[in-house]
């Protein structure tokens, strides 16, 4: 119990504010609507918004998005997110595992993968809009 509580406190200290909001961001530029929650996780948990994303960079990649249903029916979402990714281009080693959202238990994979479909939406000319981040290095004193 107590390795589980401190491998989720070690994802967590890696978990970027910054990069989620910036990832959030850009993915309501893109589907042009805003997040139902200011909680990043909860507004992606079931993928649908993943889905639209998918769409916007790549007309009809997944046909049908669940909206409603039980906890599996909408975890489905996050499949076919995960499978339109990869052939979109976004590396195996950049997608992130389902219950890394569904469960929120690598909320920063999740960041990752989005912010790989960004930089493929570029090298591919997407003509919407470009996740905006600035890395920021560290200062030394």
């Amino acid at each position: 119990m107590a390795l589980d509580r401190a491998v989720k406190d070690k994802i967590n200290l890696k978990q970027d504010p910054e990069q989620d909001k910036a990832a959030r961001e850009w993915i309501e530029a893109v589907i042009g609507e805003k997040f139902s929650t200011d909680d990043y996780a909860e507004a992606l948990h079931d993928g649908v918004l993943l889905c639209k994303l998918m769409n916007k960079l790549k007309p009809g990649s997944i046909p049908k998005i669940h909206t409603s249903g039980g906890p599996m029916k909408l975890r489905e979402n996050i499949g076919l997110f995960q499978n339109a990714a990869r052939a979109y281009g976004v590396s195996e080693s950049e997608v992130f595992q389902a219950v890394d959202l569904f469960d929120k238990q690598n909320i920063q994979q999740v960041t990752l993968c989005i912010f790989a479909l960004n930089r493929l939406a570029q090298k591919q000319n997407f003509g919407g809009p470009k996740l905006n981040y600035q890395t920021k290095l560290p200062t030394y004193d």
